[in-house]
């Protein structure tokens, strides 16, 4: 492969980390609101918005992996990425019918496709060219996903929510003159250009893929049945459950920040999705780099914990201060979210040797938390309120605390994926 085949080639699969993470952050930070109130949803049912998303890396990260392992790389990003555009394609009947469960559907479908490029795009891009320069590759490709994260909320404000939030007194007057359909029609109907681009955007990269040089790379798994049964390895299986509550408490974070910076901080939607979550998120991405060049000075498992203190502080001041007060101290929660989740992989994964591709299948399967929590928290503001509702993450930080101290020897990491 030329040199100028390489850098399209990781251009390529560079642009599968900003999609992933597109839909990822579409999904917690504007679905969960916009579909709450166009299908007229409690806080639990639009939770199930995340357990549509995230179920899907439980069930099929394993399918992934066999897929690619017949078929190579190229033909699974190809094949998820297929799998996105129909996702996408099937929000405009959903949005016609306006029927929650068909969301749910595309959603599954979308995150299927999601989950198959997750499975691809790290490794892929890990041996695309020289083996010294894996380390810049990756990490360029991971700073795409969490610029992603920062304006995927904003593209959604401006172009999903409408701003238009009516009191239970209004809607009931909506009713009584025979309009209360034609409202949630046009809230629905809010999302089918959106996803129409999205998955028009995904179908023409997909064909790129499909037509680009890339190189298929061939790995070789030979000593990969040796070492006895992965479920042996107890730092691992702290490590899945470390994913579980950090996925958990990130999807349930950004799924109802919204609902909380207008309920607790008198923000108006437009202003939570376009503002707040625009500057949380861009911390987000900071945070990643940041953590990155600490973690020269600070072992991974040190800067994990103080990350995990900081986080537990913020959760307690946003429960105890008022107003807007609580939603800033809210915002600096994904800045030292930021490096959890390629620390967490990584500490997981580290000395297992023959054993890591299966380890990792592990952890990817972890990720099924954020369909988890996400409805627990909406439980918990539907009977008691937001406020509380937004404690519940602290147990997810408590752990990976206890996590990193496990792993506190630990002084160097190799890169791994993103999320």
């Amino acid at each position: 492969m030329t040199k100028k085949n390489g850098i399209y080639a990781v251009a390529l699969i560079t642009s599968l980390f900003f999609l992933w993470g597109i839909a990822l952050n579409l999904n917690s930070d504007i679905l969960v609101p916009h579909l709450k109130k166009a299908c007229q949803l409690s806080f639990r049912q639009s939770g199930l918005v995340d357990s549509a998303f995230y179920i899907a890396y439980f069930t099929i990260a394993i399918p992934a992996g066999a897929f690619m392992h017949k078929f190579g790389y190229k033909k699974g990003i190809v094949f998820g990425l297929m799998l996105f555009a129909v996702g996408a394609f099937l929000f405009y009947p959903a949005a016609q019918a306006r029927v929650y469960i068909f969301f749910l559907i595309s959603l599954f479908i979308l995150a299927s496709g999601c989950c198959f490029l997750e499975t691809a795009a790290n490794p892929y891009i890990n041996n695309l060219g020289d083996p010294h320069g894996a380390t810049q590759r990756i990490n360029f490709a991971q700073s795409f996903n969490g610029l992603a994260a920062s304006i995927a909320p904003y593209l959604g404000g401006e172009f999903i929510l409408s701003g238009k939030n009516l009191s239970q007194a209004q809607l009931t007057d909506l009713a009584h003159h025979g309009q209360l359909d034609a409202y949630l029609q046009s809230e629905s109907d809010a999302v089918k250009i959106p996803y129409l681009i999205i998955g028009l955007v995904v179908l023409c990269v997909a064909i790129l893929v499909w037509r680009a040089d890339l190189p298929d790379i061939k790995e070789h798994n030979d000593n990969e049945i040796e070492g006895g049964s992965i479920f042996k390895e107890k730092n691992l299986l702290f490590g899945v459950l470390g994913i579980f509550f950090y996925v958990g408490a990130q999807a349930g974070f950004q799924s109802y920040f919204i609902f909380f910076s207008e309920n607790i901080g008198g923000f108006s939607e437009k202003t939570s999705s376009k503002v707040l979550i625009f500057l949380a998120f861009l911390g987000f991405m900071v945070g990643r780099f940041t953590g990155t060049y600490l973690m020269k000075f600070i072992s991974p498992a040190k800067l994990l914990m103080t990350y995990c203190i900081i986080n537990i502080s913020l959760l307690l001041l946003a429960f105890t201060l008022p107003g807007s007060i609580a939603v800033f101290a809210l915002m600096g929660v994904p800045f030292f979210m930021s490096i959890m989740f390629p620390t967490i992989f990584s500490l997981s994964i580290h000395g297992l040797g023959a054993k890591t591709k299966r380890g990792a299948s592990l952890l990817v399967m972890g990720i099924v938390g954020g369909a988890v929590l996400p409805p627990i928290i909406g439980l918990v503001t539907d009977v008691v309120n937001i406020r509380v509702a937004y404690l519940i993450p602290i147990i997810s930080f408590a752990y990976i605390f206890y996590f990193a101290l496990r792993n506190i020897k630990v002084k160097e990491l190799e890169t791994v994926v993103a999320h």
